[in-house]
């Protein structure tokens, strides 16, 4: 089943309701396939791939690819950074609204951030509480200490929140992909007129985007959207890029910087702090801590994944209101 159709708040048109699937329609077994046991035994006597064309893969690839870019370069929301906050969001906002189109860019190959393991190349993820609300409507296990839980494995946890994001029919993974950059509109502030409301993001691949300065300029492509989130963590090669953007184009004075870590201190400022910080863009996870100066929590996640579920809610409040204000 197709996405819905994005809302184009410039010109205004209507958003089409678009219903989910019926998971027990989709087929589980393909037409004349056999099954495990069915092959069992008999690798070496009755075993065969069945025929393909070289071509046939490139086209199954590439003609859904560019109709996914086709599809989505008019979104509903777009979050910037697949880590455990942007996820988070994703997973929110896929249950909460199948009738918006939400794209994902991520600048990875593999979508995750720092999520696939706990700490140090430790394996166990920690969460304090009340996170493990999170972990329980996911369905992932874990091991309650009391005012913290554990998940066996890191990877687990992140596999799992992966795999159901990407099952919404109404979302789509970019990853390998970077924002460049940020598509603005005047905001319309008679007492600032610099002011800027966010429209969308400029996309390149992220082979393109490090190799700008060895090669030729290489052009990018865009997503229009009216709602941003971005979660693109800490400063680092492609981290905090949207409030390090908002800097240089005078939309805020500077960056504050992240602080040393406070586990105690930094994961209610993240949750706390999660908001839109100018129209159309919202920053949550560790993004925030370079806008607020808030300290690092490390090796813990709760602060994720409720920045996610925060920043979803604060994501369709700003869409519904930029809705009712463009059919006013």
């Amino acid at each position: 089943m197709s996405p819905p159709s994005a809302m184009t708040i410039e010109p205004v048109s209507p958003v089409r309701t678009f219903q989910k699937p019926n998971v027990n329609s989709i087929p589980l077994r393909s037409a004349n396939s056999k099954t495990l046991d069915e092959m069992a035994g008999k690798w070496e006597t009755d075993f065969t791939f069945a025929p393909i064309r070289e071509s046939q893969v490139s086209r199954a690839m590439t003609r859904r690819y560019f109709k996914d870019l086709d599809t989505y370069a008019e979104s509903d929301i777009v979050i910037v950074g697949a880590g455990s906050c942007g996820l988070s969001a994703a997973y929110m906002l896929g249950k909460a609204r199948p009738d918006l189109k939400i794209a994902i860019i991520e600048a990875s190959v593999s979508p995750g951030g720092g999520a696939w393991l706990g700490g140090q190349l430790f394996s166990a993820m920690v969460m304090r509480k009340p996170a493990d609300a999170f972990l329980t409507d996911l369905g992932v296990e874990f091991e309650d200490e009391g005012d913290f839980v554990v998940v066996k494995h890191a990877a687990l946890f992140t596999s799992t929140l992966l795999s159901k994001v990407l099952q919404f029919p109404n979302i789509k993974l970019f990853n390998a992909t970077c924002v460049e950059d940020l598509i603005t509109r005047n905001a319309g502030d008679p007492a600032d007129p610099t002011a800027v409301q966010i429209a969308g993001v400029v996309t390149n691949w992220t082979l393109v985007t490090m190799h700008h300065d060895d090669q030729s300029c290489m052009d990018p492509n865009t997503i229009n959207a009216p709602i941003i989130i971005s979660t693109t963590g800490h400063d680092g090669p492609f981290g905090a890029f949207c409030v390090k953007r908002l800097v240089s184009m005078g939309q805020l004075e500077k960056l504050n910087g992240m602080r040393g870590l406070d586990m105690n201190t930094a994961e209610d400022a993240i949750v706390k702090g999660t908001r839109e910080i100018v129209p159309g863009l919202i920053v949550g996870g560790m993004e925030l801590s370079e806008i607020d100066g808030s300290n690092r929590m490390g090796p813990t996640f709760g602060a994720m994944v409720l920045s996610g579920c925060k920043a979803a809610e604060a994501a369709l409040e700003a869409f519904d209101q930029r809705k009712a204000e463009c059919s006013a």
